[in-house]
């Protein structure tokens, strides 16, 4: 049994992120979204990825970071947690690397102007600060209103 942790590696503003390998399908180039109607600011509209509508979430805006234009190193990350999937718009998706699970502390009251409800940790490597995502809280499907969104279209 391995102590490590395969994560992808983001950045949303001056901040490195890391989300477990194990829930993310794929790592797309920006593309059209299309808008939908009366859904929680955050969700920018859905996307048809290879014939399934997902939901697209700009964590910038989930996470009240001012917004940014995006660029040619925008990405969105499509990840899965249960039965959600969504896809995450990100700056830049970084790398992927192993992350020793002891190298992961609990997650400070606020990090980067993120609410730690957010946050399973944060770990410190050589001179970089990774913020891991809890993906569950992040897709809280209350919040997210994923369903509504399929159903809108």
């Amino acid at each position: 049994m391995t102590n490590e942790e395969k994560v992808i590696i983001f950045q949303l503003k001056d901040e490195e992120y890391a989300l477990p390998v194990q829930h993310v399908k794929s790592i797309e180039r920006m593309q059209h979204i299309t808008r939908i109607p009366r859904t929680v600011n955050f969700v920018k509209g859905v996307i048809n990825l290879r014939g399934v509508v997902t939901p697209i979430i700009d964590l910038r805006s989930r996470f009240e970071i001012e917004s940014n234009d995006y660029t040619d190193t925008t990405r969105i990350i499509i990840v899965s947690v249960g039965a959600i999937e969504a896809g995450l718009i990100v700056d830049a998706a970084n790398d992927v690397m192993d992350l020793d699970k002891d190298a992961i502390e609990p997650p400070p009251e606020v990090v980067g102007g993120i609410d730690a409800e957010y946050i399973q940790g944060v770990a410190k490597i050589q001179k970089r600060l990774l913020i891991l995502l809890d993906l569950v809280k992040v897709l809280n499907p209350e919040k997210l209103d994923v369903q509504h969104a399929k159903e809108t279209i």
